[in-house]
């Protein structure tokens, strides 16, 4: 099947508003031999005159004045869709942004996320979202505008992302807690009853691992699959919490933070999105904005 040349449609809209092969050879810069081949294969491709001969001038046919709304509707949404996009007004913008993350970064950062866009941006509402597991499809399938986390693998060629800030572990106990005095020795901090987090159940990793350099091993008693509920343990309980330090500032407030006694594991948080939405000007704004706000 041979596809129709969709540049005729604008000659046509412009024969039916003039109803001159003349004039609308000069509205298009055609010359009049031009304008006459161009309503030839528009007579082709239709299968009507479409303009016939009346008197001395030109007449649309009943089927050229059926068209004529339609084809003027449809020229004006392809010039809206190839029209370079409106410049972004911020103090009239009203969108709803979804922003998937892990618990922590909410309260480290959503604070300062929305004071920032409700005085630039008071018609943006940001609707933060709870991270369950690691998958992209949220991203793909539209329900989730921005997500941040910790990328393990290679992400799919239709996400994209950027690196917001390096964070590092660190142990944080109840002020009470024998590791709240003294200096933490790899010793005293694996002789301790640990909560350990992980969304998928598993009871070791990074932290094990540098730990286990040391000749040492810790006890994981509890399991949880976020860092505020590990948190919440640990400040009722002799349990201690490994989290991430920036990450968790606002969550360990009033209890007792310490540097680990060996190599601290270290994690790359990082901003992703949909290629789709990449060049949309709201959502690159609303992104450097999370950028700033990590950053800062």
């Amino acid at each position: 099947m041979v596809r129709p040349d969709l540049n005729l449609l604008v000659t046509l809209n412009v024969l039916l508003e003039e109803g001159s092969v003349t004039r609308a050879g000069e509205r298009l810069a055609l010359s009049p031999s031009a304008m006459s081949r161009a309503l030839a294969r528009l007579r082709r491709a239709t299968g009507d005159p479409l303009l016939v001969r009346a008197g001395r001038g030109l007449v649309p046919t009943p089927h050229a004045l059926e068209l004529r709304d339609r084809v003027r509707v449809l020229v004006q949404e392809v010039e809206a869709v190839l029209r370079p996009a409106e410049r972004l007004d911020l103090a009239t913008l009203e969108r709803t942004f979804a922003l998937r993350s892990s618990d922590g970064f909410v309260e480290r950062f959503g604070p300062a996320l929305v004071a920032e866009v409700g005085r630039v941006a008071p018609g943006v509402r940001l609707r933060f979202l709870q991270k369950t597991k690691k998958d992209t499809a949220a991203l793909r399938e539209g329900m989730v505008d921005l997500e941040t986390g910790v990328i393990e693998h290679a992400l799919p060629p239709d996400v994209l992302s950027v690196p917001l800030f390096t964070d590092h572990f660190i142990g944080v106990v109840r002020s009470e807690h024998p590791l709240s005095t003294g200096k933490v020795t790899a010793a005293r901090y694996a002789s301790s009853r640990h909560v350990y987090v992980s969304r998928r159940g598993l009871t070791e990793g990074l932290v094990d691992e540098a730990l286990r350099a040391t000749g040492h091993e810790r006890e994981v008693v509890t399991v949880v699959d976020g860092f505020s509920a590990a948190l919440a343990l640990a400040e009722a309980s002799d349990l201690v919490a490994t989290v991430p330090e920036r990450h968790t500032a606002n969550l360990r407030r009033g209890m007792c933070s310490f540097e680990l006694p060996f190599h601290a594991p270290e994690v790359t948080v990082s901003l992703m999105w949909h290629v789709r939405l990449d060049a949309d000007s709201a959502h690159r704004w609303l992104r450097d904005r999370v950028i700033d706000v990590s950053s800062s």
